[in-house]
């Protein structure tokens, strides 16, 4: 149990908070309306699904490569606003704008002019969600320099950005209704410019309320300019190995891996199982019951699992508190066994309040712990902080094993014998997909736990760290 108080100064007012967490709403509802929204390439714009498998995956490593350079400038960056949040304005405005044109597709058009019109705008929209994302993420790591005011902060910030999946899985019910939208066309042409509108709105809060460190302390920022691009290509490749260097954020890279993309790789499963196990493949019978499983998760995770979770770590720390809601995670995996059940459909949300855990105790403390790490880092090596750099690498990571996880979840249906054209599924299938739906994710968030079992950075000595920084160059 802790034996700290928190000092006034190192608190994050209300309002700061509710200003970062609408930030991380953002964060949370361009992805999820962009993946719910790729399903209508098919079935609205008539993509070809292999086109359309290209229009998902190229842009993810155009997106690899941005995050990282995003952070080397942010953590580099001079001006009279800071750091951080001149970008995330202007991240945050073309965020939106892009979005909304993303989705401006004509079905009439050929498809190879959909297809590259896609695919450039694609490219367009990321650089915009970099500016905004990624230093939207450092500055979190520096809006305190307290060990449990960092785990309050992303606790309030990851409730908010839930709110986004509450809200998402819906949103193929309301663009497919007729009685809503004439063709699924239009649907998903005014409900982006909705979503566009939204996240501009929410998403330049952040530049206007938060504050991070001072950064006019800061010391041997690199100057970047065009003469100084390939010195600044150095310093960048410099910073990332330092980072990668450091042994308890490779950890926490590690585990998130595991734990996230194990969750992701049978993150569709529940569809199936849903639809074709539960209601014997009959999509009409199946109805929004897989709406309803996703957004009563979020909801659980949102008001139930990240106050827990938050709460357990200031009583026992964050180690210990990933490890009990991973292994919480794993009871939840389990019981999907039984919870799924064809005489009881609502038996299907039993194991929702553990299976959150998951996820909602991930990024709660994951985010906290990095931000850790950075003192850690700036301990080793000295100024500038690099909050940009590492979160960057830390959501590199998290979109690369997203990537894999897309791979392998289309490898492991094909193994289990899946047929995506059929009527109905054999029982062997179904039995496969239900274990796979299982052991996957549980073998993962075990292994997550292994990993974590030597994370080193306790309270106490993220607290000499601390002392130790603010001994050598003062409050920041």
């Amino acid at each position: 149990m802790t034996h700290y108080e928190t000092a006034a100064a190192d608190r994050v007012p209300l309002g700061q908070k509710a200003a970062f967490g609408a930030g991380h709403l953002v964060l949370n509802l361009l992805p999820g309306s962009l993946g719910f929204f790729m399903f209508f390439l098919l079935t609205a714009f008539g993509m070809d699904p292999f086109l359309a498998g290209l229009l998902g995956g190229l842009p993810r490593i155009f997106d690899a490569i941005t995050d990282p350079v995003m952070g080397f400038i942010s953590d580099n960056t001079k001006s009279r606003w800071g750091r951080r949040r001149p970008y995330i304005f202007v991240g945050a405005i073309l965020s939106g704008i892009f979005f909304a044109l993303l989705w401006q597709l004509n079905e009439n058009n050929s498809q190879m002019f959909n297809f590259w019109y896609f695919l450039i705008f694609s490219m367009v929209f990321l650089i915009g969600n970099t500016m905004f994302a990624t230093p939207l993420v450092g500055l979190g790591y520096e809006m305190t320099s307290d060990y449990n005011e960092r785990t309050r902060l992303m606790a309030f910030s990851q409730t908010m950005g839930q709110m986004a999946w509450m809200i998402v899985p819906w949103f193929w019910v309301i663009i497919a209704d007729p009685d809503i939208f004439e063709s699924q066309a239009v649907g998903v042409r005014q409900l982006s410019i909705i979503v566009g509108a939204i996240c501009i709105v929410l998403g330049v809060l952040p530049a206007f309320f938060c504050r991070g460190i001072d950064s006019a302390k800061m010391e041997n920022r690199v100057k970047i300019t065009w003469s100084t691009l390939f010195s600044n290509l150095f310093d960048l490749f410099r910073g990332i190995s330092e980072a990668m260097r450091n042994v308890p954020f490779v950890r926490l890279c590690g585990a998130t891996f595991l734990v996230f993309n194990g969750f992701q790789v049978v993150a569709a499963f529940s569809v199936y199982i849903i639809v074709f196990y539960l209601f014997n493949g009959s999509y009409a019978a199946a109805g929004t019951w897989p709406a309803w499983f996703s957004s009563i998760t979020a909801v659980v995770t949102a008001f139930f699992v990240i106050p827990a979770v938050s709460w357990i770590a200031n009583k026992v720390g964050k180690r210990i508190a990933f490890i009990i809601s991973t292994a919480i995670s794993i009871v939840g995996y389990l019981l999907k066994w039984w919870a799924f059940n064809p005489d009881n459909p609502w038996l299907m949300f039993m194991p929702v309040p553990f299976i959150a855990f998951g996820l909602g105790g991930l990024f709660t403390l994951m985010m906290s712990m990095t931000a850790d790490v950075c003192d850690l880092d700036e301990l080793n090596n000295g100024m500038p902080r690099k909050e940009g750099t590492f979160g960057a690498i830390y959501w590199w990571m998290v979109k690369l094993g997203q990537a894999l996880a897309l791979v392998m979840g289309g490898l492991v249906l094909k193994l289990v014998g899946f047929d995506g054209n059929a009527a109905q599924q054999t029982a062997e299938t179904l039995l496969n997909l239900r274990i796979a739906d299982i052991v996957i994710p549980a073998t993962t968030a075990f292994l997550a736990i292994l990993v974590m079992w030597g994370y080193s950075l306790s309270e106490e000595r993220a607290r000499e760290i601390k002392a130790e920084l603010e001994a050598r160059r003062g409050v920041l």
